[in-house]
């Protein structure tokens, strides 16, 4: 299998003397297996150079997969550019995360429409396929590819390639689950020892690849002030890498204010961290042109889910019942929710909230941590102590985001957190991952 980097930048391209070494196209990556199947991660503006090379080996049919892990501009403005596109007897088959604003193919024309560019979406003479995914299991021209929601303010997927005795996972724009990544009282280092279930989840998810491609657009000092953009600090990604038990890690989506001589400084110490870990990870920062072979080895195991997975999210109407005894936050939840399409049901406190599960069993619950009364730590057990109850998501919306609090929530049963102040992009993305996650009742 080959890997090969056309892009590497993250949010908007950066050209230019300062960005040689390390790129200043948007994100853009390819892979190739021993049979010759076709997959792009993302296509950012990377995505005009592979069209270029790919038509220049003569071929008579491309047969391209694009895998967009989300659809912001930075992942798919390189498309509109991409050669094979523009060549009768090609086929592109596309593929993103089920839950955006619209389907794929919406998307894609909203950015070719004749306001911002000369061609529209269906002139393009290739035959062009779109698939919206969700998490799970998929064959993508012939391989193996599971997917994964990663927390990011949209819905953004993560992609598990398995093919010729090998692992590649593709995880770009993503961010922490909690600021804290180990357990109190655990070696960290292990799985078993993260603190939030995202995270854990996140570290399973890529656990024993042979190579990851991950998001670390800042530094750990950065982080801080662009919590809740859907980015990683390096930190962060080499810690749970190490402790998933990858073999070589390639940090991309580099910030445009970082210069070839600021990400060497950090590839640094990025490395020097990974040693630290002791686990033989290889880090480094990857760069345009950057090509990377793996071969196959003897064990491999396929990536399992815990638990099937809806086919669509979007088939389905949810009903949503919000708890929350803060006017103003009440309204902006039912707002972002209502424009979501969701039925959404308000109770400002624990026992309200309780006597309206009774008379109707909701598909979530977003409840309020802090409350005056009966608190969402209180709710949460009277929820959990009831077998009808035991299995409805919930949502919690916290400040609290101490080590001890989160894990206490968890032990309670907590689905999942979102840390405020949040944004309505962030709320939306993770009320529909959980939801996604749900059995079906």
């Amino acid at each position: 299998m080959r890997i090969r980097f056309w892009g590497t930048r993250g949010s908007i391209a950066t050209p230019g003397p300062d960005t040689n070494h390390f790129g200043g196209n948007t994100s853009c990556v390819e892979l190739t297996t021993a049979n010759g199947d076709l997959l792009i991660f993302d296509c950012g503006t990377g995505a005009r150079q592979l069209g270029a090379a790919l038509m220049a080996q003569g071929k008579k049919a491309i047969n391209a997969n694009i895998l967009l892990g989300h659809t912001h501009w930075d992942h798919i403005q390189g498309f509109p550019f991409f050669t094979p596109a523009f060549v009768k007897g090609n086929s592109v088959a596309i593929y993103g995360p089920e839950g955006s604003r619209g389907p794929l193919h919406g998307v894609l024309a909203g950015q070719m429409e004749y306001t911002y560019f000369p061609i529209d979406l269906t002139q393009l003479p290739a035959a062009i396929t779109y698939h919206d995914l969700t998490e799970g299991i998929h064959t993508i021209g012939g391989v193996r590819v599971a997917t994964q929601f990663l927390n990011h303010p949209a819905m953004t997927v993560g992609y598990r390639v398995e093919a010729d005795g090998v692992v590649v996972v593709y995880l770009v724009d993503h961010e922490p689950f909690s600021d804290a990544l180990w357990r109190a009282g655990a070696e960290p280092g292990h799985i078993e020892s993260i603190l939030h279930e995202g995270d854990r989840r996140h570290a399973k998810f890529m656990a024993d690849a042979d190579l990851v491609i991950h998001d670390a657009q800042y530094t750990p000092e950065e982080y801080p002030s662009k919590k809740t953009w859907g980015h990683s600090a390096y930190d962060y990604v080499v810690q749970i890498a190490a402790a998933a038990g990858v073999r070589r890690l390639a940090l991309t989506h580099h910030d445009p204010s970082h210069n070839d001589d600021f990400i060497s400084d950090i590839e640094r110490k990025a490395q020097t961290l990974a040693l630290q870990c002791g686990t033989g990870l290889d880090a480094f920062y990857a760069y345009e042109g950057c090509e990377v072979a793996l071969e196959a080895r003897s064990a491999l195991k396929p990536f399992i889910t815990a638990a099937p997975f809806q086919a669509s999210v979007a088939q389905r109407q949810f009903r949503i019942l919000v708890v929350d005894d803060q006017p103003d936050t009440l309204t902006m939840i039912v707002r972002a929710l209502e424009g979501e399409q969701y039925i959404v049901s308000t109770a400002i406190s624990g026992l309200e909230a309780l006597g309206m599960i009774d008379e109707r069993l909701p598909d979530l619950m977003v409840l309020d941590y802090k409350m005056a009364g009966m608190d969402g730590m209180a709710v949460m057990k009277a929820l959990r102590a009831k077998p009808e109850t035991q299995p409805l998501p919930v949502l919690m919306l916290t400040a609290m985001t101490d080590e001890p609090s989160t894990r206490a929530g968890f032990e309670a049963g907590v689905t999942d957190y979102v840390t405020k102040p949040f944004s309505v992009p962030q709320l939306t993305a993770r009320v529909r991952a959980c939801l996604a996650r749900a059995q079906l009742v």
